[in-house]
């Protein structure tokens, strides 16, 4: 269909004690994984962060984390699943998402966002822990197939 020059992957980690870490996140999507890293401190509690692979990557390692090499095209996205893998690393390893959506070109009238519906609106319940104990991926859910109540935005 079309190329995949930019994914846009908003994280907020929740604003909860023991909620942030230094351990490595990465994002599962057309066939393939990205480490998510951006230059600055990641995943700190309470954080909003956007994190650009492809067109005006602001990454680690901005070279490796390009979906344009090798070329994905959203066709892809049809094949395969859009996730978030944690793999636990440090001293501090736990991690708790509070919200997350992943969007593809977004800068595009053609734009595929990805969430998970279940971690709308910021309570206890609302929210996910992630290590080795408690399980480490977190899989999205393409926005457009939701109802309307399950579509809204951090």
């Amino acid at each position: 269909m079309a190329p995949i020059t930019q994914i846009l992957a908003h994280v907020h980690t929740a604003d909860v004690g023991g909620a942030d870490t230094g351990a490595w996140v990465y994002l599962g999507i057309g066939g393939r994984e990205f480490v998510v890293d951006s230059t600055g401190a990641d995943f700190s509690v309470g954080a909003k962060q956007d994190f650009r692979f492809g067109d005006g990557n602001n990454l680690e390692e901005p070279e490796y984390n390009d979906p344009r090499t090798p070329p994905l095209d959203t066709d892809d996205l049809d094949y395969f699943p859009v996730y978030l893998r944690f793999e636990p690393a440090g001293s501090n390893p736990p991690w708790c998402v509070e919200w997350v959506k992943v969007t593809v070109n977004p800068e595009s009238g053609r734009s595929l966002s990805y969430i998970h519906p279940s971690l709308e609106g910021e309570t206890d319940r609302n929210r996910i822990w992630l290590d080795d104990s408690y399980g480490k991926a977190l899989y999205l859910r393409p926005e457009h197939l939701l109802t309307p109540s399950a579509r809204s935005v951090k």
